[in-house]
């Protein structure tokens, strides 16, 4: 069974674009390098050929991964206020051992971007927090030991 990726609306918009884009622009664009590199002659020892076929391959990489996520996701709906949290839920918990509050918002595994607080929802710490509520004292096993966390609020 195809992984289900869960998006938000922006998300799924963005890469809707993205493949849109590559496969209307920027796949013509790596074909006129490839058919420009060949008229330099000999393509064992082409260094533009060989680039432009690398590009190539990593042009149709991404372009498979996006239709795989394309052809498998679910929206997430983050206009509904949850008592519970769950993916698209916003939080904002303490550090039980040195008081530190943080807000994270949790997101799917292709938004996840732990410098922005975007928590991936496969992460120890977005596992961990999945299904708590407001008050509820839960633990992460992180490379550091176990940190534990209570959570302040919901749906920020």
């Amino acid at each position: 069974m195809a992984k289900l990726y869960k998006l938000t609306q922006d998300k799924y918009v963005e890469l809707r674009d993205e493949l849109e884009y590559l496969k209307t622009y920027r796949e013509k664009e790596v074909a006129e390098l490839i058919k420009e590199a060949r008229s330099f002659g000999d393509l064992s020892e082409n260094a533009e050929y060989d680039e432009a076929k690398n590009e190539q391959g990593k042009l149709y990489a991404r372009i498979s991964e996006l239709e795989s996520i394309l052809a498998n996701y679910e929206i997430i709906d983050e206009t509904s206020d949850s008592e519970i949290v769950r993916t698209g839920s916003r939080v904002r918990v303490v550090d039980r051992e040195d008081g530190f509050e943080d807000e994270y918002y949790i997101v799917g595994s292709t938004e996840a971007d732990p410098m922005d607080n975007r928590i991936s929802d496969e992460s120890p710490f977005g596992k961990a927090v999945m299904g708590k509520t407001v008050g509820d004292v839960f633990t992460v096993d992180a490379p550091a030991g176990q940190l534990v966390y209570e959570i302040l609020e919901i749906g920020i």
